[in-house]
C-alpha cells in the first residue's frame, strides 16, 4: 500500500440545475516522496481533489488513507491530521496582514500550543535561509512582492514538517519570472527534505517541475 491512497472517490455537488459529479470513482496512489502535479480545464474538479486530500471536505463515496491513518473513518482528528501532517499554499497566499513574515511562518506552531519551542523557532530559521528571506522576517506581508509572498507562504506551509504539501495554483497570480522560482522552490523542497507534494496547476512550466503529471477529465486521473 502506497503513502497515501484514494479509492473510488465521488464527490458531487448542486449547481442549480440539479446534481453535478466532479470526481467520479477516483483511483490515486502515492509513495512517500512523490512529487506530482494534476491538471485539467477550469471546474475539470482539481481543487475538490486537493481540498480531499486536505480532509477539508469530505467524499461522497470512497476511502482515503494517509500513512496508514483512515482519514474518513468516524473520530479521526481531523485538525491535528491538518496541522501535523499536511501543508498549504494557495494561490491568494493567506498572510495575515497583522503579523510580520517571521509571525506568519510560526501560525501553525501556536495551534496547538500559546508558545513556540525553540526548535521550531531553529526550523523557521532554517526555512527562510532556504527560501533566501531571511532579510525580511520582520516585513508586514503588505511590502512584499508577489514572488516573496509565496515564499513566505511555502516556510508557513512547511514549519511542521508536513508529510504532505497540498499547492493551489500557487503561482496563479504571479508573472512568467516569479512563476519559475516558485516551481523551483517546489522542486527543491521535494528534493532536499523529501517532502509529498501535490500541485494543481493551469501552469505548464509549473507541472514540469512535478516528476510526474496527471490530467483530471471526466472526473478521473490520467
Amino acid at each position: 500500500m502506497g503513502f497515501i491512497v484514494l479509492k473510488g472517490i465521488t464527490k458531487s455537488f448542486n449547481d442549480g440545475s440539479g446534481s453535478r459529479k466532479v470526481l467520479d470513482s477516483l483511483d490515486l496512489s502515492l509513495d512517500k516522496g512523490d512529487f506530482v502535479a494534476v491538471t485539467g480545464v477550469s471546474g475539470a474538479g482539481k481543487t475538490t481533489l486537493l481540498n480531499i486530500l486536505g480532509s477539508l471536505l469530505t467524499p461522497d463515496q470512497g476511502s482515503y488513507i494517509i500513512d496508514g491513518i483512515d482519514v474518513l473513518a468516524p473520530g479521526t482528528d481531523l485538525l491535528r491530521l491538518r496541522n501535523r501532517r499536511i501543508g498549504f499554499v494557495f494561490q491568494d497566499h493567506r498572510l495575515l496582514p497583522q503579523f510580520t513574515v517571521m509571525q506568519n511562518i510560526l501560525l501553525p506552531a501556536l495551534a496547538d500550543s500559546d508558545s513556540v519551542e525553540s526548535a521550531v523557532t531553529e526550523w523557521a530559521r532554517q526555512l527562510v535561509r532556504i527560501m533566501g528571506i531571511e532579510d525580511l522576517t520582520a516585513q508586514l506581508p503588505d511590502t512584499l512582492s508577489g514572488g516573496e509572498k509565496s515564499r513566505v507562504a511555502i516556510c508557513r506551509a512547511l514549519i511542521m514538517k508536513p508529510d504532505l504539501l497540498l499547492a493551489d495554483e500557487p503561482t496563479g497570480q504571479l508573472d512568467a519570472g516569479h512563476a519559475r522560482e516558485v516551481a523551483e522552490l517546489l522542486a527543491r523542497v521535494n528534493r532536499e527534505l523529501g517532502t509529498t507534494i501535490v500541485l494543481v496547476t493551469h501552469s505548464d512550466t509549473l507541472a514540469h517541475s512535478a516528476s510526474r503529471i496527471y490530467q483530471l477529465k471526466e472526473g478521473k486521473l490520467s
